[in-house]
């Protein structure tokens, strides 16, 4: 198979809007005889269901949560990036492409990527006219901060809430629409099938997960913005239903999985406490704008730490080690999450580690209190103030600036953030990797389009922090609504798509059957039990770092795990009723065959690039080595057959407005 990216011709800076300008339109009374299905309603499915609403298509909206507004996105925290240069720093559109391009380590589509970075900033006045209370300054204007592997403040927030407010101003958008009827929302409908016919997508088949109920609903095209699939590794900052059902039932109609094995670890998580534990939380990257990350230098002080005789506020600084700062002087705390993340399992694996696992280091924000304390109290004409005041100034500061996440913190962790630092340690958190689309965000199944984190098209092997909202707005209200007109432009002699043809039976009766199977199979583990096991192979083997070794042991692990689960699980109840332990056997199955391509893609990349470290290749630093020679290109593959080995296809990334070099932040 030949893969195609569409990518249109002319200067980088140009093709977006050449390409928008000559692209097939739609017209308004073609648009309203046009059914489309978008699954998912976080920040790419909301905007992309509710802009096409709004051009006049007939819009059906699936998510398996009770409301839109409770879709994932709402967890994001740190802000949304645009190229506004507000700060008259030196940002521009291109440096935003450059940096998001050399951020995923040189392993993305240059022309989707500078597309995002043109969207952004129209992204910024949707969301101010929607509402939105981004954080500003004292004179009015939109506020800006940092965030890791830039030297810019490009990034917009809301304090530390941004998704949920960006995804209540989509959410304002899509109910609008819904009460016009141009959108019908079809809540706690979970996809399990893609509908071909005739080789394009022309529909899905559903479960009500309320009453059970297995239904069909066609249309002219389908639009999948189900999100990633980081709880693969079962312990993830995603929230627990989150799951790769919607994209891996497409993967098994033919739809290509590109770069399954570039996961992102987030750096500032709150770190694993336990064998009960079912998710973990983020602590948002913004808080790297002040925090200063550090570990003890000597192995006696982290010995008294761990057993409770020393406090963290008891080493002196020269004592501390801020490895960031130290091995990473140009961007210090501020580096990409991948280089963060390597750069505190080092630490770790060198004994250095805070709490009683040994895998946690301090992020300490007594350094910022007191410098934002002294300037709070030279602007008050305080003469001479005490520690003790400057202090309190300063935690003011910082409480405006990250109060809900260091309340966040003290209720989970019971420590206070202001008085002692923060402990954290690297976590899943994203997927780069996703279903493969061309520029027109279209699969390799003709009406099918993928947007948001579900497809791959934008990050490469490491996304930069704020750009996850970024790519779902651009992908949700100015990319998919032109760029499906593709395709629809079409269809319009095309009639309702009939939900009665061969394919829909056949659809639903392989549904029907597959949760048969799971509910028959009367084994006497649990479905969670094995989700569990799925995830400690995947992070002890397809973690933070992977080789050779691990990664042949844990497909083999894995085949076993998947054997052992249809042979031995147990879902209690029936079909036809609420069962979330049913749902939940769909989805852990669907994890056990994704788990397995990701370790098949890891071992076919012998390359370090992003977040996909190979440890057989690696500077004499110990930094990530990529082999351009071989491995400039994107992998995608096509397995519908899981007793067949996956099939690779190749799309060669072409750059010809940036060199190829080394990534270095030093």
């Amino acid at each position: 198979m030949k893969l195609d990216g569409k990518v249109p011709t002319g200067e980088l800076s140009e093709k977006w809007t050449q390409y928008r300008g000559t692209m097939n339109l739609v017209a308004p009374n073609n648009k309203r005889r046009l059914e489309v299905i978008v699954v998912g309603s976080g920040l790419a499915g909301a905007s992309a269901a509710a802009t096409l609403g709004e051009l006049g298509y007939k819009v059906k909206c699936f998510t398996f949560h009770d409301s839109p507004r409770r879709a994932h996105s709402i967890a994001a925290q740190g802000g949304i990036n645009a190229a506004k240069n507000y700060q008259n720093d030196g940002d521009s559109v291109y440096r935003l492409f450059y940096d998001t391009i050399k951020g995923g380590d040189y392993r993305s589509r240059e022309a989707n990527v500078h597309r995002l970075a043109e969207a952004s900033r129209t992204i910024i006045d949707q969301a101010v006219a929607q509402g939105v209370p981004f954080a500003r300054e004292y004179g009015g204007l939109l506020a800006n901060r940092s965030f890791g592997g830039v030297q810019v403040s490009r990034t917009f927030y809301a304090r530390g809430q941004t998704g949920q407010q960006l995804l209540i101003g989509a959410y304002q958008s899509l109910s609008r629409q819904i009460s016009m009827g141009n959108v019908t929302m079809y809540n706690r409908h979970e996809m399990l099938d893609v509908v071909k016919i005739d080789g394009k997508a022309r529909g899905i088949i559903t479960r009500n997960l309320v009453t059970g109920a297995i239904d069909r609903h066609s249309a002219h095209a389908v639009v999948l913005g189900t999100g990633g699939y980081g709880n693969v590794f079962y312990l993830s900052t995603n929230a627990m239903n989150s799951n790769v059902t919607a994209a891996w039932r497409a993967t098994k109609r033919g739809a290509l999985m590109a770069n399954p094995c570039f996961t992102q670890i987030h750096p500032t998580c709150i770190p694993v406490s336990g064998e009960y534990q079912s998710k973990l939380t983020l602590m948002s990257e913004s808080l790297r704008n002040d925090g200063r990350v550090w570990v003890p230098g000597k192995k006696d002080d982290v010995k008294a730490i761990r057993e409770g005789r020393l406090k963290a506020t008891d080493i002196a600084e020269e004592d501390r080690d801020y490895y960031l700062e130290r091995r990473y002087p140009a961007f210090g705390n501020l580096v990409p999450r991948d280089v963060a993340s390597r750069a505190a399992k080092v630490a770790c694996d060198e004994g250095h580690g805070v709490n009683a696992t040994g895998l946690a280091v301090y992020l300490d924000f007594a350094s910022a209190i007191m410098r934002y304390g002294k300037s709070e109290a030279h602007s008050k004409g305080m003469v001479n103030p005490s520690e003790d005041e400057i202090k309190l100034l300063g935690e003011k500061v910082v409480e405006a600036k990250y109060g809900n996440l260091f309340e966040m913190y003290a209720k989970i962790t019971g420590e206070d953030p202001y008085k002692s630092p923060m402990m954290i340690y690297p976590a899943v958190h994203y997927t780069m990797g996703g279903l493969w689309v061309d520029y027109n965000l279209e699969t390799n199944i003709p009406g099918l389009f993928a947007v948001g984190e579900a497809n791959f098209s934008d990050h490469g092997a490491n996304r930069l922090g704020a750009s996850a909202l970024m790519q779902g707005l651009a992908d949700g209200y100015f990319v998919i609504p032109y760029t499906i007109g593709q395709f629809l432009s079409n269809e319009i002699r095309t009639p309702i798509i009939d939900d009665q043809q061969p394919e829909f039976e056949a659809a639903e009766k392989a549904v029907k059957d597959r949760l048969a199977q799971f509910i028959n199979i009367k084994g006497k583990q649990s479905v969670e039990s094995f989700h569990r096991r799925l995830g400690k192979i995947m992070w002890e083997y397809c973690g933070m770092s992977r080789n050779e070794e691990g990664l042949n042991k844990a497909r083999k692990m894995i085949q076993e795990l998947r054997a052992e689960f249809y042979s031995d699980v147990f879902v209690p109840g029936e079909l036809n009723e609420y069962n979330p332990e049913l749902e939940k056997a769909g989805r852990v199955a669907d994890f056990l065959e994704l788990g397995e391509l990701m370790v098949v893609d890891a071992l076919d990349r012998q390359e370090s690039c992003g977040g996909h470290f190979r440890e057989e290749y690696r500077t004499p630093e110990g930094e990530a080595m990529r082999n351009d020679k071989d491995f400039t290109y994107v992998s995608a593959w096509e397995w519908t057959d899981t007793t067949a080995d996956p099939t690779l296809h190749k799309e060669e990334l072409e750059f010809e407005n940036v060199e190829l070099k080394t990534r270095s932040y030093k």
